[in-house]
């Protein structure tokens, strides 16, 4: 007689697994620096305050370089009824789009208004040339976002400067923030990655909107 195999079903749960959230990033930057972590962020709490801000500042810090994900480029604005270009308060950098062959108008940011730097003024009107034909401007933005709208890459690096940053003014503890600060490298390269990856730069300066298809050798075959 044949032996009888019994076979017992394993039931396994299965784990979600989610990008990092603000809780999430405070709790790791207080697991770098040796403390316990928190169900809820108390801001009533001067060390979970001072850990927050510390993410801001670093959120601020990698963003403010202009990275594909929240770079937009060629958005057609127009002026206010005041003929000028009121910035709003997210927004990082902000230049005219193809400024490197027109040098005719020079852009900034100065109180919180689009000011040109040639002409001295941040009133804008065709008659100065400043405005193209339809009194619009072609401007590209750099943007603030929030840390939970930043690609995972960019989370892990604003995560480990601000670790580096609190191990260096809160811990005593040099071979901490060494190690702290190798993470933030390698996160770095990651970012790195990440850009090379999205932008689909090309030393040819194609703009967006536009097609090429460069000969490939293996178009023969489809002759």
């Amino acid at each position: 007689m044949a032996p009888l195999f019994f076979f017992k079903t394993m039931t396994v749960s299965s784990s979600t697994f989610k990008t990092d959230t603000e809780l999430s990033a405070v709790n790791q930057v207080l697991g770098a620096i040796g403390q316990a972590p928190i169900t809820e962020l108390d801001y009533a709490n001067p060390e979970i305050s001072y850990i927050y801000q510390l993410l801001q500042e670093c959120n601020r810090d990698v963003q403010s370089e202009g990275w594909s994900f929240n770079t937009e480029t060629h958005v057609t604005t127009s002026p206010d009824v005041n003929n000028q270009f009121a910035m709003a308060d997210n927004v990082l950098q902000v230049d005219l789009s193809g400024d490197f062959v027109n040098r005719n108008v020079n852009v900034i940011i100065k109180n919180g208004k689009l000011y040109d730097k040639v002409q001295h003024t941040d009133e804008f009107t065709r008659a100065k040339g400043l405005l193209n034909n339809d009194d619009t401007l072609d401007l590209d933005f750099v943007y603030l976002l929030d840390f939970t709208d930043l690609p995972q890459p960019f989370k892990r690096l604003v995560i480990y400067r601000a670790a580096s940053r609190a191990a260096a003014q809160l811990v005593s503890n040099p071979q901490l923030v060494q190690m702290l600060q190798q993470n933030e490298v390698r996160a770095q390269a990651y970012c790195m990655e990440y850009e090379c990856n999205q932008g689909d730069y090309s030393m040819m300066g194609w703009r967006d909107g536009t097609v090429w298809h460069s000969y490939s050798p293996s178009d023969a075959l489809q002759r």
